[in-house]
């Protein structure tokens, strides 16, 4: 078997690098893209391209986890091969006015909206309003430059039971039980810095397994049994007291947006630390809810840190894969695009240039709402296969999406 330049024999790595890599530690790279899809070389600061050499796949790995790539040369290839979309449209007049478009959601075989007036349900002929809810009002302690911040976010349970109103950006949010019409829980995460993230909440279960996980402090989450609102996670995570090392178990952390996998064996938490960088974590929810009191102080890293960059869409491809977007490590330095990791081991597994917008994954495709309109994108070929134009939904449920705008309903569902 011949020796590669780095010393060593075997197969060689999926990128190239300058010689300067080849070390335990490696000094910070730029990514230097070769014009094929994302596929790029590491390059030093000492060097160019030209000093590139091949290394076995061990060597590659090394340096493209920890050399902390700073950025991009070039651009990557985006890949179009759209297709025949299929599926089936509707659409009817429906005068129902989302508060904005993060306050339409899914329940079984229909909608919920939350409007002006409060809850409305929305099924394929009719709507109605189901009554109104009130959050607490917000302290705005500083806003600094988000005037359109907080707002109102809606979640619904996936047996549709149960509803959650919080604000997005801010401070509370309310669970209120549909069927009885009774707020079975109220929330406060505290106003430290919560402007930066979207309120963390996640239903889980369905019937008399009903959860919710929720933020309840800036660096904590909590699950609460349904309908009771019992809390189920109790432990000691506090703050030390002003000058003493921190305990154990306390986590200098920002939480955010939650995104539970299918199976709920995992729960993403797309927060931020101090300085700031954005650290989506991937929690062990079975471990947490199985007994390991501390496992969402625990959590797995996923990205090496994003420097300013957080609040990215996520979405699950399947139980262990989750998909969130832009590329790189830097916000001044980050390419449009989707980054895939293993939740159970924080590894990147794939990346490819293209999409941005809010996204939702079905049956191992991304959904993307882009500016010009719904596109699709499969992981596995990196590439864009389907669009609809001039479609933008603002909710999913089963392969189904839904526009909502210009009091009419419009959706459109996956082929089956």
């Amino acid at each position: 078997m011949n020796t590669l330049p780095c010393g060593h024999p075997g197969r060689i790595g999926t990128l190239r690098l300058c010689p300067h890599l080849v070390v335990e530690e490696p000094p910070p790279s730029t990514r230097y893209l070769t014009g094929v899809g994302t596929h790029y070389d590491l390059v030093c600061a000492l060097c160019t391209p030209a000093a590139l050499i091949d290394v076995c796949a061990s060597c590659a790995d090394r340096a493209d986890q920890k050399s902390f790539p700073s950025g991009w040369h070039g651009e990557p290839e985006v890949l179009l091969r759209d297709r025949e979309l299929g599926g089936t449209w509707s659409a009817r007049p429906c005068p129902v006015r989302p508060l904005n478009d993060g306050c339409l959601a899914p329940m079984p075989g229909h909608w919920l909206a939350l409007a002006e007036e409060g809850f409305v349900r929305i099924t394929g002929d009719d709507q109605w309003l189901v009554g109104p809810v009130e959050l607490p009002e917000e302290t705005p302690v500083d806003m600094r430059d988000f005037p359109d911040r907080p707002r109102r976010g809606l979640h619904t349970s996936r047996d549709g039971r149960f509803a959650a109103v919080v604000h997005e950006y801010g401070q509370f949010g309310t669970v209120v039980d549909l069927d009885e019409w009774v707020t079975v829980l109220d929330l406060d995460r505290d106003w430290n810095d919560n402007e930066f993230t979207r309120f963390p909440l996640a239903f889980l279960g369905e019937g008399g397994t009903a959860k919710v996980v929720a933020g309840t402090d800036w660096n904590r989450l909590d699950v609460f049994a349904l309908p009771g609102g019992e809390l189920l996670t109790d432990r000691e995570t506090a703050a030390p007291p002003h000058g003493e090392p921190e305990p154990e178990h306390y986590l200098d952390y920002f939480q955010g947006a939650l995104h539970p996998s299918p199976s709920e064996r995992w729960l993403v938490t797309d927060g931020w630390v101090w300085h700031p960088i954005g650290a989506p974590q991937a929690v062990d929810l079975a471990a947490w809810l199985g007994g390991d009191r501390h496992a969402a102080e625990q959590a797995r890293g996923l990205t090496p840190g994003r420097e300013n960059e957080w609040d990215q869409p996520i979405a699950w491809l399947d139980d262990t894969t989750v998909a969130i977007q832009r590329m790189g490590v830097s916000w001044r330095r980050m390419l449009d695009g989707v980054e895939l990791y293993d939740a159970a081991t924080g590894r990147r597994t794939g990346m490819f240039a293209g999409p941005a917008g809010r996204m939702w994954a079905h049956d191992g495709l991304l959904y993307v709402a882009a500016e010009a309109g719904l596109e699709v994108w499969d992981p596995a070929e990196g590439a864009r296969i389907g669009f609809a134009p001039g479609f933008h939904p603002i909710a999913h449920r089963d392969g189904t999406f839904a526009e909502l705008r210009n009091d009419q309903l419009r959706t459109w569902a996956t082929p089956r």
